[in-house]
């Protein structure tokens, strides 16, 4: 493979394991199996018969347990151990295809391990935020639309980097963009709801607070509260 499909490639498999590692997995194992993608000799193992079967139970698994509420989000938990590691050691076998090359054997080792342990923990912590946000709706049908979307992401995902590396990298760097301004207002949605039914404490910053056009705080007050209007703060 070239140098840029390496690089598309092991960027693609680190954020897709952060998404749905057992898909990538299995995805990568058959396209190596049947040729027609050759994957570097670190990632050969995707194609072992032992290795695919598991990971396809595990993706079958996985497929109805992320769609279940509350499920999905212990599910998410549990894999935060599982495929931040895994998104790493992806990256880090399709490095080995650069044979040390650029870095050195040793140094692009160790920069595919952050690079793809970042990308992979950015993936996973996202749609582990967004679920957990999701999951306060009554209604199932947004879990599962959101479950469908994910399968569909980290799949198209992998294939577009391999196949059109250069539109895969550039959109990955927009949602690298996106994960750092969407992933701590999640959080702090999160955390916001978890404080209504007793656990844990509220974020310091008011989750109802908006921003003014002239740049100013204005936070609304309390259901029930008395007072006048919202009030601005000085300049």
């Amino acid at each position: 493979m070239e140098s840029l499909q390496l690089l598309a490639l092991a960027l693609g498999a680190a954020w897709a394991s952060g998404i749905n590692l057992y898909a990538t997995a299995v995805l990568l194992g058959v396209l190596n199996m049947v040729g027609i993608v050759p994957l570097p000799d670190e990632m050969q193992i995707l194609s072992n018969p032992l290795v695919l079967t598991a990971a396809a139970i595990l993706f079958f698994i996985e497929f109805f347990a992320d769609k279940i509420p509350a499920v999905d989000s212990l599910w998410d938990a549990i894999h935060t151990f599982i495929r931040i590691p895994a998104g790493a050691l992806m990256a880090v076998g399709a490095a080995d295809g650069f044979g040390g090359e650029f870095l050195g054997e040793d140094l692009e080792t160790i920069a595919a391990l952050v690079a793809g342990g970042t990308l992979a923990a950015s993936s996973h912590l996202t749609k582990a935020t967004s679920r957990a946000v999701i999951n306060t709706s009554p209604e199932p049908f947004s879990n599962w639309f959101a479950s469908i979307f994910e399968d569909i992401l980290a799949i198209g995902g992998v294939l577009l980097a391999i196949f059109n590396p250069l539109v895969f990298l550039g959109l990955l760097a927009l949602f690298v963009l996106l994960a750092i301004w969407l992933v701590p207002k999640l959080w702090r949605v999160f955390r916001f709801l978890l404080s209504k039914v007793g656990i844990g404490s509220p974020p310091s910053e008011d989750v109802g607070a908006a921003i003014a056009p002239n740049g100013l705080v204005i936070r609304r007050p309390a259901v029930g509260s008395s007072g006048g209007p919202p009030a601005k703060l000085d300049d």
